[in-house]
């Protein structure tokens, strides 16, 4: 007797993979739910999941890695994650994905829209998994995502208000102004980040004041921020904010009563353009 198929939908607690979600809800009823657990999510992350539960109907398997961030800090010998080395997508998000679906034939349902189908999201090499993007068959586009929260009363996580990216508290993508915004939302775990990074320039015995484009030679993270670490930069607080407020600013002139989530998405993406990890942040 055949394998019967399985169906699933991963959610990173960011808004296209939450409409998706509610989006699939009525067409696939065996849909299984999933959200890949680092131990570092916002708290905003974790409110936001038990909300959608209660939209779903079902539960969402939370899925931990086996070897939490410190573990795999000490095995990439105190190197953090970087845009060329994202360890931690590798073994905290993507091995727990795989070994939660094992061999069973599965059809995976990826979150990326119609509007951005240059982009990549987690689609697995292994032959029993089959990825799906529905959002690209149907048309919808980023308006779309935002209606079917809308309709479905949810709405946006509450860190939509300073940050436009799901993912770990400390993750590399963060812009200048979202490492502000955590300094003041969430201050511990701001200095959580400090600690796991003046720890990784003790052990290499560099000068935070130092000339930082000698890591980049030396192919190795030492901050999580380019070019400072995170206590210079929040010494530089007012002029981040100075000219973060300018680029929103000049977001909202362009279009006129754009939404504060498009205008922060805007701004943000002026001030850095990098693409961040979709299996964390779509």
């Amino acid at each position: 007797m055949d394998e019967p198929v399985r169906h699933i939908c991963g959610i990173s607690g960011g808004k296209d993979s939450s409409a998706l979600a509610v989006y699939m809800r009525g067409s696939v009823p065996e849909m299984e739910y999933f959200f890949c657990d680092t131990g570092a999510e916002l708290p905003e992350t974790y409110e936001y999941l038990t909300r959608l539960e209660a939209i779903l109907g079902k539960p969402i398997a939370r899925l931990n890695a086996s070897r939490g961030f410190d573990h795999w800090f000490e095995v990439f010998r105190g190197a953090l994650p970087s845009p060329q080395m994202r360890w931690c997508t590798k073994n905290m998000k993507i091995k727990p994905i795989e070994e939660w679906i094992g061999d069973a034939p599965t059809v995976s349902y990826v979150a990326i829209r119609a509007d951005e189908s240059n982009r990549k999201g987690y689609i697995s090499t292994k032959p029993n998994i089959e990825s799906r993007f529905p959002f690209i068959e149907d048309g919808i586009d980023h308006d779309g995502v935002m209606q079917i929260l809308r309709d479905a009363g949810i709405g946006l996580p509450a860190y939509y208000e300073w940050r436009t990216r799901s993912g770990c508290y400390f993750c590399f993508y963060q812009r200048k102004a979202e490492w502000i915004g955590l300094s003041e939302r969430h201050p511990e775990l701001f200095e959580r980040a400090v600690a796991i990074e003046q720890k990784v320039l003790q052990d290499a015995g560099v000068n935070g004041d130092a000339d930082f484009g000698e890591q980049a030679m030396r192919g190795r993270q030492y901050t999580w921020s380019g070019g400072e670490t995170l206590v210079q930069l929040r010494s530089r607080r007012e002029e981040i904010l100075e000219r973060h407020e300018a680029t929103m600013a000049r977001a909202n002139k362009t279009r006129a009563n754009t939404p504060l989530v498009e205008a922060l998405a805007n701004a943000l993406d002026d001030e850095d353009d990098a693409l961040p990890c979709t299996v964390c942040t779509l």
